[in-house]
């Protein structure tokens, strides 16, 4: 870059000290602020469901307790849940770097279990995957039917395209997924 004086500039990032260990949160960030307004809308209440950990050992100081060790109580299910429109409502949130393909991998085994069971019952289930810097909504119905009809270890990303619906980022709400819904699940009944 050029300055004044023609004194320049070069930037130079590397990647030796970046931290890659909150990639999903992007993405579960957008989900979070929409839900927030969601509540504060009153149009649904969805919130992110927290991991039940135990605490094995624990210590105390001037700022209060620290947690030294402790363990997952239990697999957890899905990340989303609540209700719209007085149905129940769970979803996943995954992310992938990855441009020509999800692995299947991003997903637990019980998670791929949990699906179906709140398909069979009646709940509204589906997956938000933000993959090419784009966020799609695939229905769990076709992600179970994917899985049931190939031994493939990821999803193709021309599945993701043909079989899922894109949500396109905007203000207010951020990722507004239940406009999707609303096509799917209510046959294009609106708010």
């Amino acid at each position: 870059m050029n300055y004044p004086n023609k004194i320049q500039k070069t930037t130079h990032i590397s990647t030796e000290h970046i931290n890659y260990s909150n990639r999903g949160m992007d993405l579960e960030q957008l989900i979070n602020e929409t839900n927030e307004y969601y509540v504060e809308k009153n149009i649904a209440l969805i919130y992110k469901k927290p991991t039940p950990i135990g605490i094995s050992e624990a210590v105390y100081t001037e700022h209060g307790r620290i947690i030294k060790n402790g363990y997952f109580k239990a697999p957890s299910t899905l990340d989303y849940n609540g209700v719209y429109k007085g149905k129940y409502i769970e979803f996943e949130a995954k992310e992938t770097q990855n441009t020509t393909s999800f692995p299947l991998a991003n997903f637990h085994e019980h998670q791929l279990a949990y699906i179906p069971k709140v398909i069979e019952h009646g709940g509204i289930c589906f997956v938000l995957i933000k993959m090419n810097h784009k966020v799609y909504l695939l229905p769990g119905t076709d992600l179970v039917e994917f899985i049931k009809t190939n031994t493939r270890k990821s999803i193709p990303f021309s599945y993701i395209e043909e079989k899922g619906w894109e949500i396109l980022e905007k203000y207010n709400p951020a990722l507004d997924y239940l406009k999707v819904v609303d096509v799917i699940y209510f046959k294009g009944e609106t708010l």
